[in-house]
């Protein structure tokens, strides 16, 4: 079987944060799959939400049934990246890197530092202009003059939308999926009880957790339970779960055990499982202080003015964390000729993940444009 897609560690010195912070060392994991053309014209960035990696895809069209299937697990995005999808790996040249202040390969809390120690506590704040910029260094390293696209959801949304800012010629279309130009109080607040969930928990130990061989397990999960009520929309919810209660309960739960609570604890366990604490409270932190007007324009029209790509913003109908009224906000904002959409769905925010479908029908459709 031919490689659908191969995996990349790009090493940079002296790399600049907005806050003045200098890493001396940072690397970056990422993942392409396809080719890139002669002309360089073909390239499409993918930017993951907050707890998301590099493995956009497998690349191949039945990953199930692959050669060597553990080489090509699915991946966040199967349904829209991949051999004759939405964003055909055929025919583009499709990167995925891992933000900066991850856990999955790129520098962050959980990397060595120069003692040998994990960063930790002395892991800086990071902004979403921090997270861009580490992307256009990568941008460099691999050549790419300018992006056919850059895409993404959530806090790759964020994402997305900053790098069509800081570096306008660089990007020739822009896809914003359920995200806003800035983050507004309902979004600080939620936020806020997930980065105290973890802080507060005892073997959080100040962020140094790790190099003590603790883990705050209990504050994580919590943060996550309160970011995937957030996620979900209650219709939902309320029509998968209703008041029923977990049967068989599981060892030490309370006679009046949910089955909301059940999955819930379940989406705990499987972050934990796989996802750093540390990463988490710093990639928060940034999204939540996702605000384009900073040190541009409180006016949200002046503040977008220099934009130069082409945008489609889309957000989802059910969506509690960013409501399709925020997205538009948005989109009204935007210069130019902007290809807005709503799609419908009960599934709550984490629509532009579920709906593969309706979310790779328009944005094939803004790729041809």
């Amino acid at each position: 079987m031919p490689v659908a897609g191969r995996t990349g560690l790009a090493g940079f010195t002296d790399h600049h944060l907005e806050s003045g912070y200098v890493f001396e060392e940072m690397h970056i994991a990422f993942e392409t799959f396809g080719t890139l053309n002669a002309a360089g014209t073909n390239a499409v960035l993918i930017e993951h939400a907050l707890t998301g990696d590099a493995h956009a895809t497998s690349g191949v069209a039945e990953p199930a049934t692959a050669e060597h299937p553990r080489s090509f697990a699915p991946g966040w995005w199967e349904e829209v990246i991949g051999p004759g999808r939405a964003i055909d790996t055929d025919e583009f040249f499709v990167v995925c890197a891992n933000a900066l202040g991850g856990c999955s390969g790129t520098t962050g809390p959980t990397t060595t530092h120069a003692d040998g120690l994990p960063y930790g506590s002395r892991f800086p704040a990071l902004t979403i202009r921090d997270l861009v910029a580490a992307e256009i260094a990568l941008t460099d390293r691999l050549g790419i003059a300018s992006w056919h696209a850059v895409i993404g959801g959530s806090m790759g949304g964020a994402r997305a939308l900053e790098f069509a800012l800081m570096a306008p010629e660089r990007v020739q279309r822009a896809t914003v999926l359920a995200a806003p130009a800035y983050s507004d109080a309902d979004q600080i607040a939620w936020a806020h009880a997930q980065i105290q969930a973890i802080e507060l928990d005892p073997d959080y130990c100040g962020g140094d957790y790790a190099a003590l061989g603790r883990f705050p397990t209990a504050g994580l999960g919590l943060a996550r339970q309160i970011a995937h009520l957030t996620y979900r929309a209650d219709t939902e919810l309320n029509h998968r779960f209703a008041n029923t209660r977990q049967f068989p309960r599981p060892a030490g739960a309370p006679d009046t055990y949910y089955s909301i609570q059940s999955y819930l604890d379940h989406q705990a366990r499987k972050l934990v499982g796989r996802f750093d604490a540390e990463s988490y409270r710093v990639l928060t932190g940034a999204l939540r202080d996702h605000d384009v007007r900073r040190g541009r324009s409180q006016d949200l029209g002046q503040a977008l003015a220099h934009a130069t790509s082409a945008f489609q913003v889309i957000s989802v109908s059910s969506d509690r964390l960013y409501p399709p009224g925020q997205v538009a906000q948005l989109a009204e904002a935007l210069p130019g000729t902007v290809a807005h959409h709503t799609i419908d769905s009960w599934a709550g925010h984490d629509g532009f993940l579920t709906e593969g479908r309706a979310v790779g029908q328009l944005v094939r459709a803004f790729l041809e444009s």
